[in-house]
């Protein structure tokens, strides 16, 4: 497994009957997760928090407010700095436990060295595109959503990284990758974190099992020479870690050979055990 185990701002307290209890800085959040299936191991803590987000029988949900919280505030990991803040569809704007893949790019840029060129897709709110301009690297952080593109900035920002270290890109993926296919830009490591479902500005739909393999062949297309990394992340349930192996080597590691794994991401829960957080597949050229 691929755990997140260096948070200190962040931390499950607890787990079950379908939710998760989540410290964020000073803030304790209660959230539906469907992957926790077991009892509740310590009851008692569940009562104690700041809000709790109730999904809805009919799809949706809204938040449970018990004190007033600041609009946004501040969590750190290591030398990242992201604002959060409860989001209308149960989301704060951070996936904690990819941490645990940003650390793994950093270390690969830190020891590939030189300016290493890096494209995020769906990069969402910037945890990966930080971490990854932290370690030097140049990132393309694409995103269709304005709205978190713009929060990632603000994540810049607060992160103290120069605003020539990112480019922002509001756009759909696969057509960007393409347009850079044709341009002749490449890159040296591409991470994507799409989702399992979704409609584009013209009605498309989006089913992460139809479309991935395509998506990532595309991406192989616009890597450099001598490229560094691959990661492609999955929250799809069914889309098993092997699932992930299989694209990689047949798009990436036939080409370039190379360093190929895939496992569960998962959290560690203070009361015990670890919370199920989807699958990552990784490709590097090195071994780090």
């Amino acid at each position: 497994m691929f755990t997140a185990s260096d948070w200190k701002d962040y931390e499950v307290l607890d787990t079950g009957d379908g939710e998760k209890l989540e410290r964020w800085g000073n803030v304790i959040l209660r959230r539906p997760d469907p992957q926790a299936i077991w009892p509740k191991q310590k009851s008692a803590i569940w009562d104690k928090v700041d809000a709790h987000y109730h999904r809805s029988t009919h799809g949706g949900g809204e938040w449970e407010f018990f004190k007033r919280l600041p609009e946004k505030w501040t969590v750190n990991y290591k030398d990242l700095s992201f604002y959060v803040r409860p989001t209308g569809f149960k989301h704060t704007g951070l996936f904690p436990e990819q941490a645990v893949n940003w650390d793994w790019m950093r270390r690969l840029i830190e020891k590939r060295g030189g300016r290493v060129k890096v494209l995020n897709l769906f990069g969402y709110t910037g945890g990966a595109t930080l971490a990854c301009a932290k370690a030097g690297a140049h990132v393309t952080h694409v995103d269709a959503a304005k709205g978190m593109v713009q929060w990632a900035g603000e994540n810049r920002k607060l992160s103290k990284i120069p605003e020539e270290n990112v480019r922002w890109i509001v756009d759909d993926a696969l057509k960007f990758v393409a347009r850079e296919a044709r341009r002749g830009n490449f890159y040296d490591g591409i991470l994507m974190d799409p989702p399992s479902y979704g409609r584009g500005p013209g009605g498309e739909i989006w089913k992460l099992e139809n479309e991935l393999f395509r998506l990532v062949e595309a991406c192989a297309g616009v890597l450099s020479e001598k490229p560094l990394f691959v990661l492609v992340n999955s929250y799809t349930t069914g889309l098993q870690p092997a699932v992930l192996s299989n694209i990689l080597r047949m798009t990436v590691s036939a080409r370039f050979g190379g360093v190929l794994s895939a496992e569960e991401v998962v959290l560690p829960v203070t009361q015990g055990g670890v919370l199920p957080c989807g699958a990552s597949g990784r490709w590097s050229s090195i071994e780090v």
